[in-house]
């Protein structure tokens, strides 16, 4: 495995900012999605799409094994999700106030938030 090199100029924090400054300044999906595919390869872009991809489901309470199912994400990554939503950072429920995440709803039954775990 290659060995990172340390830059003396730039701490990880600040370079972890100017990424996050840079997602930021994307003005619109076109660019984003420009963005994505030059820094990620396919496989991490995947990643990235298959976590976010199994956000609804969860938040409608369904099964692992069902999400895992219906597409094809792994169980693991599935269950990865579900823990940052209830114990993360508060990334994704960010992103879930900022953006209307398609519902699975059926019957009219409003979605399930999985609960937040206080400390």
């Amino acid at each position: 495995m290659k060995r990172k090199q340390i830059d003396p100029e730039t701490t990880k924090e600040s370079a972890e900012d100017n990424l996050c400054r840079a997602l930021l300044a994307m003005r619109g999906i076109g660019e984003m999605r420009s963005f994505l595919r030059d820094l990620c390869t396919p496989a991490e872009l995947e990643a990235l799409i298959d976590r976010w991809r199994v956000v609804p489901y969860l938040l409608n309470g369904m099964a692992y094994r069902e999400i895992h199912e219906r597409t094809g994400v792994s169980v693991t990554t599935v269950g990865r999700v579900a823990r940052f939503l209830a114990e993360g950072n508060g990334g994704y429920r960010a992103a879930i106030e900022h953006h209307a995440v398609p519902s699975l709803r059926k019957r009219g039954r409003p979605a399930k938030t999985p609960a937040r775990k206080t400390v």
